[in-house]
């Protein structure tokens, strides 16, 4: 099928919609998107620790526990991030992605975005000292491992086939 663009013909390829009406093939097309998904979760445990305060630490080991867990998280976010970039692709997965990630963290992690949002909240829920969080931390981390990465990963099935396959089958999920 052929498109105009430009004033000339072109052939259409795979991130272009058939019509107008028609849905882009990507991994997270509508609302429940990973960043949301945690940034409910860390709202939702907030409120309920300022309603209810619930400790689960020693007071004086809070911070000293979260904070460099918060680092380390910032720094598997920028590196992954780094990663996308080097390979073109994008890191939104309301964008088609154009190719797979095997370098840098996504050696050890399929999901090293969704696992350094884990360890930041998990970071901020030691360094406030909040079991509400870490309880809404678990729950983010269940709707990821089943209605988000799947959903994912059938994308990345039907886009790369035998690639991903491979890759799927020597990477783990989160770690």
């Amino acid at each position: 099928m052929l498109r105009v663009a430009s004033k000339r013909w072109m052939p259409m390829t795979a991130e272009q919609p058939r019509s107008p009406t028609s849905k882009p093939d990507v991994a997270n097309l509508g609302f429940v998107r990973p960043p949301f998904v945690y940034l409910a979760a860390l709202l939702i445990g907030v409120g309920f620790d300022f309603v209810r305060p619930a400790r689960w630490l020693p007071a004086e080991f809070g911070a000293w526990v979260g904070i460099p867990i918060a680092i380390a998280a910032l720094a598997l976010f920028v590196s992954s991030i780094r990663r996308f970039k080097a390979v073109g692709t994008s890191v939104p997965g309301n964008k088609p992605t154009t190719a797979i990630v095997k370098s840098g963290p996504y050696r050890f992690s399929r999901n090293p975005i969704y696992l350094a949002f884990s360890l930041l909240m998990l970071g901020i829920a030691c360094a406030f000292n909040s079991l509400w969080l870490l309880g809404t931390l678990a729950a983010a981390a269940g709707v990821m491992s089943f209605v988000i990465i799947p959903r994912e990963e059938r994308y990345l099935e039907r886009r790369f086939g035998t690639e991903y396959l491979d890759y799927k089958a020597k990477v783990r999920r989160w770690l």
